[in-house]
């Protein structure tokens, strides 16, 4: 290869590199730049589609955090987590089936909260009757107003605390940062009680088998494949899904 072709392929990168640069300067659309995208917007109808594919991709992402820490889902995938491992059945139910169930209570049971989010400020910010900062505003309260209800002054006071704000007046005077934290820690307590409760008729049934186990010397049988079938069908003699998911809902009311 001569030392014409060789410099040529050492410049070859170099050129792309160049004119890609220019060709990006060249064909950069303003429409990227998010001041010009609402410039001149006065109602939500008239913001650009971009700019709302933006703003769901971003509540898309928040989503879960969301989900998790604002709601009552916390509390009950904890205590159907708890009651898999007191009942010893492995996998069943699957993960999914669990999380599925608690998508749905959870649905059910912040269906008030939500419907008021959507009257007090969903639907007035689409007419245009309320700006983004009071639909912000309106929107929180009924979720404050829910957490508020479920979480313990003590909870709420270390957080207070440690935060250094004042000693608050009224709920108004909480930061929802403050409120957030507070909320669930206060569901981990509840749902790690309500495990504890779970656990104790399980436990016994274990008790026993392992005790007439031994008694009858077969100690190299695990108690755990003896007591399984007794443990499910005390579960499903007493109604166990009709009283677990019945206090569930309840303890948020």
């Amino acid at each position: 290869m001569s030392g014409k072709s060789k410099t040529g392929l050492w410049l070859l990168p170099v050129c792309l590199l160049s004119s890609f640069s220019s060709l990006a300067q060249e064909t950069e659309p303003e429409a990227f730049r998010l001041s010009d995208i609402v410039q001149g917007v006065t109602a939500p109808q008239e913001v650009s589609t971009t700019l709302l594919v933006f703003i769901l991709l971003t509540a898309l992402s928040l989503a879960p955090a969301i989900l998790v820490m604002t709601t009552s889902f916390l509390r009950i995938i904890v205590v159907l987590g708890f009651l898999r491992q007191a009942m010893a059945t492995q996998q069943s139910p699957p993960n999914q089936v669990l999380v599925g169930l608690a998508l749905f209570l959870t649905a059910f049971i912040m269906a008030p909260t939500y419907q008021r989010v959507n009257n007090d400020a969903l639907q007035p910010y689409i007419r245009g009757e309320i700006g983004q900062a009071d639909a912000l505003v309106r929107g929180l309260a009924p979720v404050r107003s829910f957490m508020f209800r479920q979480t313990n002054p003590k909870d709420l006071a270390l957080f207070i605390t440690i935060a250094k704000l004042g000693r608050p007046n009224t709920p108004d005077d909480v930061p929802t940062h403050v409120l957030v934290p507070a909320f669930v820690i206060s569901e981990l307590r509840i749902a790690f009680q309500i495990g504890f409760i779970i656990y104790i008729p399980f436990l016994i049934i274990d008790m026993m088998v392992a005790s007439t186990l031994m008694a009858m010397g077969m100690m190299m049988l695990p108690p755990v494949f003896v007591s399984l079938p007794f443990k499910i069908i005390m579960f499903v003699l007493a109604d166990g899904w009709y009283l677990l998911i019945g206090s569930l809902v309840r303890s948020f009311q």
